[in-house]
């Protein structure tokens, strides 16, 4: 599981000038069952998600996809976690601890 942090390098202007196509792209990730949930920070400086996928170099990779990465106007900071303890819902996310 990750966690992918968000921060803005640029204006809010300049991000909201994006934000269509950053809102199609998050909606692609939950229809491919990457995503589970997302959402902006508060103060406005960025944003958070929380993803599933086989690998880090997968995550780096649809990182580096969205628009307001390659739109320049923000950073990433991946955090990969062993999710060893979930709510019901997420379940079929647990993961045995790593030796």
């Amino acid at each position: 599981m990750f966690v992918l942090e968000l921060t803005y390098t640029a204006p809010v202007e300049q991000v909201d000038a994006l934000i269509t196509d950053h809102v199609a792209w998050l909606d692609a990730q939950y229809a491919a069952g990457v995503f589970l949930a997302s959402g902006r920070k508060q103060p406005r400086d960025g944003g958070v998600i929380l993803a599933v996928a086989q690998s880090r170099a997968e995550i780096e990779a649809l990182a580096a996809s969205d628009p307001f990465t390659v739109g320049g106007v923000c950073a990433y900071r991946i955090t990969e976690f062993v999710a060893t303890k979930t709510v019901e819902g997420l379940a079929p996310y647990r993961q045995a601890p790593v030796a």
